[in-house]
Parts: C-alpha cells; structure tokens; sequence
C-alpha cells in the first residue's frame, strides 16, 4: 500500500468511520439481545394474563317429563251363555165372533144359565136363561155386535121382535124384545155397531121386567155364555 492509501485509512478510522463502526457494532449487540430476551419474556409471562379459551356451557337439564298413569284395562268380559226359554206358544186361532162393540149399553139385570134354573118373575116357575137381559129405555138404539149377514129377522111367540146374525166359525148372535120393525132385513150384510133395531117390550115370556134387550150367542146351534165375548 501506499502511503497516501495509508494515511486515508487511518484518517478514516481516526474519524468518521469510527462512529460508524461503533454504530454498527452497538445495533448488532441491540439486535442480538432483542432476540435473546423475547422468547424469555413469552415463557415468563403470567399464565393468568392468557385468556382462557371460552368452554360451552353445560346444556340445560331437560325438565323430566310428568308421569301419565296408564288407564285400568278394562274388564274382561267372559262369555256368558243364556238359555233363553222356550216361546210360549200363543194360540192365535181367531175366537168369532169378535165382538167388537157391545149391542146395548147398560146394566145386566139378568144372566145367563143353562145349567142352573132362574126363577122366572113373568112366567112364575123356574127356567134356564139362554141369553144375558140389558136393561134400558125402550127406544135405545140396538147395535151389531160383530160384523155378519142377517139370517132372520121374526116375531117369536115367547121372545118378541128378534134379529138373528151369522158370523163366521158357526157363530150367531141374537137380539130379541126388540120394537116390532127392525131397520135390517134377511140378507142384509151390517158392520159392527150398525143400528139393527130399537129396545122394545114384545117379549111375552119377559114382559114383567122393564124395557131390555135379551141377547143370546150360539156355537153351532148350542147356546153359550155371551159375557165370554162380550167387549171388555
């Protein structure tokens, strides 16, 4: 080297340049304990300045649902067998004639009896009675008992003006002590409670009794008991 060179070197580290070197060594030693003293000061920093990371909140207990009381089975019904008993038999052969209607309305005044004998006011002596008296004004209006074809219409020597009817089954009714002209003649087809007559006084056998109608029944010629069809 020479001199001149020399004398600027050390001009320059007399000088300026120096600084500059003492600069540069200072900024390095500043560097270097910069990152000598971070990674320290992170590992000694408080535990309790780092925010703890958020936790989830525990779900909400879920309300227990209530109880529901199961409903009591219903009973078990068992099978019962019935024994129904037997139908009775209804006899349902029609009973003619039906009397739908009674002939004459008012009181009995004299029965019927064929078995036993009745003692007979207008006759005097004792007698069966083959029909039932019903008593009322002479005038009332007589009516058909059940619904029939007339078979006779007479003047009896014993029982007055009479109207006979037939009904089916072998049946017939008779109205006697009627007044002297009936409003029906033979043939004639009457409904039940049609007038057939008026009550009269011509019965001679009857005549000490007040004003009636004898009414009378038969079954295939044989006199019964006319209270038994009477309408109830």
């Amino acid at each position: 080297m020479s001199e001149r060179s020399s004398r600027g070197a050390r001009h320059f580290f007399d000088g300026t340049g120096a600084y500059i070197a003492l600069f540069l060594v200072v900024t390095a030693l500043a560097v270097a304990g910069y990152w000598t003293l971070i990674p320290r000061e992170r590992a000694e920093k408080p535990a309790a300045d780092v925010a703890p990371a958020p936790v989830a909140a525990a779900p909400a207990a879920a309300e227990p649902e209530p109880e529901i009381e199961p409903e009591p089975a219903a009973p078990v019904q068992s099978a019962v067998t019935l024994t129904l008993p037997e139908a009775e038999t209804i006899d349902l052969t029609p009973v003619a004639p039906a009397l739908v209607v009674d002939p004459l309305v008012g009181e009995t005044v004299a029965a019927f009896s064929m078995d036993a004998l009745l003692y007979s006011e207008t006759m005097g002596d004792w007698r069966t009675h083959d029909g039932i008296d019903v008593a009322a004004d002479a005038g009332t209006p007589v009516c058909a008992a059940s619904s029939g074809t007339v078979l006779d219409v007479r003047d009896d020597d014993l029982m007055g003006t009479t109207v006979v009817i037939s009904h089916d089954g072998g049946y017939d009714t008779i109205y006697a002590n009627l007044q002297s002209t009936p409003t029906v003649e033979i043939g004639d087809y009457v409904t039940a409670g049609q007038v057939i007559g008026s009550v009269g006084r011509t019965a001679i056998s009857e005549s000490a009794q007040p004003p009636h109608l004898h009414f009378g029944v038969t079954k295939d010629g044989e006199y019964v008991d006319p209270s038994d069809y009477l309408k109830k």
